[in-house]
Order: structure tokens, then C-alpha cells, then sequence
């Protein structure tokens, strides 16, 4: 179970005044032609080969959601940041994307129904994830997939606590609601992140 406190630190950053400066970390703002080949590789392979409605969730400023847009797919992104949300409105104008403010563990789509839930870094900061993870499911059409990017940062209080989700455990929470869980590590992949990683990334793709 991820750690309270590392919950309320991750809940309390203003990402609003994060927002100015997010993209200077090379994998949020894809900022070199390395990264941002690498991470359009990446998605080419995890979403749909078909153009496909795509929901981001935590979009922040919508890097990602440009990639998948680039690739033909629509998308909508949702973010609880305005200043976030302006950013990527701004980004993908003219593309086929909205962008809403809300909440990522509950967005407001109202009915509507996507072929993939796409989460960068987020479902961690979450309280719940098993609970977050079954309304997601209910967001996605039969065949829809998951595909969530996490990883485990470090330990914090108490001694051993992941800060972050480690692959495993977010693999259990999937198996009763796919399919197919396949989980791809992340970590070796510099490029992706503009430098060299020890810590645990990677991605779960998983087809229900």
C-alpha cells in the first residue's frame, strides 16, 4: 500500500505553480528529438493500432496526449490543475483533443466511453488504487486497454514504504479486471527519461 504521507506530500504540490517549469523535465516536456522519438515509439506500440478515443488522466501539461494526437487517435485529457490544463489546451490547438479540469480518480466524462485509459506517474498518489483502477475499467469499452506508466522512487516512512507502486503489486490489482496484464520494464530505457535510472519504471499494458 502506498504510504499516507507520501500521498499528502504528492496531493500537496501546487501544480499550478509547478506548471511554468513542468516541462523542463526532459520525459514531461519531451523537449529532445531523443525523448520524444522514444516515448512516440512507446505509445505507437501500447495504444491502438487504429485511430482510437483516448483518455489521459493527470494530462498535466499534455505531452503525451500531443504524441497520441500526432498519431491519429483523439484524445481527452483531465487534469485538477487550471494553469496544467491552459498549458495543454494551448499545446494541442487545433488537434482533435479537449481538455477538462477535474479530478483524474473520478473525471468527468459523464457516459461516455474511451478505448484506452492512459496514466503517467498518477494512480501512486492515489488513496485507493484498487478503487481508482474498477472505475477506470468502467470508462472503457470491451477491448479497451490500460495503459499505465508508474514506477517506485525510493522508501520513505515507515522504514521500506515504496514511494511509488511496484509493478507487481499494480499487476495484482489489474489481473481481476483484464484479461491480459503485461508489464513492460521502463528502467534500462534512458532515453526515455533524458538520463541514466536505478529506481523501478515501467508500464502495464493491460487488455480487458
Amino acid at each position: 500500500m502506498t504510504n499516507d504521507s507520501d500521498q499528502t506530500v504528492a496531493l500537496c504540490v501546487d501544480w499550478d505553480a509547478e506548471a511554468a517549469t513542468f516541462d523542463a523535465e526532459p520525459d514531461h516536456g519531451l523537449g529532445t528529438p531523443e525523448v520524444r522519438a522514444a516515448w512516440a515509439a512507446r505509445l505507437r506500440a501500447w495504444l491502438p493500432a487504429r485511430p482510437a478515443d483516448v483518455l489521459d488522466l493527470g494530462c498535466g501539461t499534455g505531452s503525451l496526449a500531443l504524441l497520441a494526437a500526432e498519431q491519429g487517435h483523439r484524445v481527452t485529457g483531465v487534469d485538477s490543475s487550471p494553469a496544467m490544463v491552459a498549458r495543454a489546451r494551448a499545446k494541442l490547438a487545433g488537434r482533435d483533443a479537449v481538455f477538462l479540469l477535474g479530478d483524474a480518480a473520478a473525471p468527468p466524462v459523464g457516459e461516455r466511453l474511451f478505448d484506452t485509459v492512459l496514466v503517467r506517474h498518477v494512480l501512486w498518489t492515489l488513496p485507493d488504487p484498487a478503487r481508482v483502477l474498477r472505475h477506470w475499467r468502467g470508462l472503457l469499452r470491451p477491448g479497451g486497454r490500460f495503459v499505465l506508466v508508474e514506477g517506485v522512487w525510493g522508501t520513505a516512512t515507515p522504514p521500506g514504504a515504496p514511494v511509488g507502486i511496484p509493478s507487481g503489486r499494480l499487476a495484482a490489482l489489474l489481473a481481476p479486471l483484464a484479461a491480459d496484464v503485461r508489464v513492460e520494464p521502463l528502467s534500462a530505457q534512458a532515453v526515455l527519461w533524458g538520463k541514466e535510472v536505478t529506481d523501478e519504471r515501467y508500464a502495464v499494458v493491460a487488455t480487458v
